[in-house]
């Protein structure tokens, strides 16, 4: 066991691990650290406290100190410069004519480099842009390309249920999601409805998706045949949260009765297992949909 502190910083939901030394932290405290891009500010998320060996990334390193109020003066500087950096950068991927879209423009703590981000279609040749951006700013410049599902942490936004974007607000890492998922669910599968504002699979698909999986291979498939206490009867649709199903009974006459029964009410003597194939519609909804 190891004692640790836990550190979020900008535009990102994850939480890194460091050494807090001797000194006590209270969470929403501003520290300077030292990472992989430099001397960064953060913000405390998880007060000291002893984790597994397991879930440390080693070396562990410590906190430089706590913020001061030098140290949140020149955090708002830098943001304050990132809109003017982005504007004249903009401006030089006009004047060279890259086929890049600007997304966001950060300096780094300690003023020493910028860094822009931005997304393509392909590969980019900026050595000339760097060159001009480095003669305007006299510091290091860093041109970052990134997906279309970064693009939307880092500008965040109020995804279709009106709370802010999972990856911008509470995810650590991107989960992999796919078109099955939202098969097996139950979902429509039009894209509008089950894509976000990145326009690729919504990453909440992953969440209740281990449930969905157990009780869809209880359930009869739609277009299933089954036995009721009313007679034989057609599948139509099924409820996986409440383990009930629609089905739809031929009476003698020839008209239709449709009624919901549990699972335990019915058996199935014919089942449609074409329904957990995906159409040709479907494939291409999830080829739409597909990860960058």
């Amino acid at each position: 066991m190891e004692k640790i502190v836990g550190i979020r910083f900008k535009n990102t939901a994850k939480v890194y691990y460091f050494s807090p030394g001797k000194e006590k932290f209270t969470k929403g405290d501003g520290v300077i650290v030292e990472t992989a891009r430099g001397v960064e500010y953060g913000t405390v998320t998880i007060e000291v406290k002893e984790v597994d060996d397991s879930e440390i990334v080693q070396p562990l390193k410590p906190i430089i100190r706590k913020a001061t109020k030098a140290d949140q003066e020149r955090l708002k500087q830098n943001g304050a410069k990132a809109p003017e950096a982005l504007k004249i950068c903009a401006q030089k991927v006009a004047e060279h004519k890259l086929d890049m879209k600007l997304i966001n423009a950060e300096y780094t703590f300690d003023g020493s480099k910028v860094i822009f981000y931005f997304t393509a279609p392909g590969r980019i040749d900026f050595r000339d842009l760097v060159k001009d951006l480095a003669s305007i700013f006299r510091i290091r410049i860093e041109l970052r390309q990134i997906g279309i599902r970064d693009e939307t942490r880092l500008l965040g936004g109020l995804a279709l249920c009106g709370r802010p974007c999972c990856c911008s607000s509470c995810m650590s890492d991107f989960k992999k999601v796919s078109i099955k998922m939202a098969k097996t669910q139950g979902l429509s599968l039009n894209p509008s409805k089950i894509s976000g504002l990145c326009g690729r699979l919504m990453c909440c698909l992953a969440y209740e998706n281990d449930y969905y999986k157990e009780v869809y291979k209880q359930m009869p498939k739609i277009g299933s045949e089954v036995i009721t206490p009313e007679g034989r009867a057609t599948v139509i649709s099924a409820n996986m949260l409440t383990y009930a199903i629609k089905v739809k009974i031929e009476s003698k006459d020839g008209s239709l009765v449709y009624k919901d029964y549990t699972l335990k009410d019915v058996k199935v003597i014919k089942a449609n297992n074409e329904d957990e194939k995906l159409t040709k519609e479907e494939l291409e909804a999830a080829k739409a949909l597909a990860e960058d």
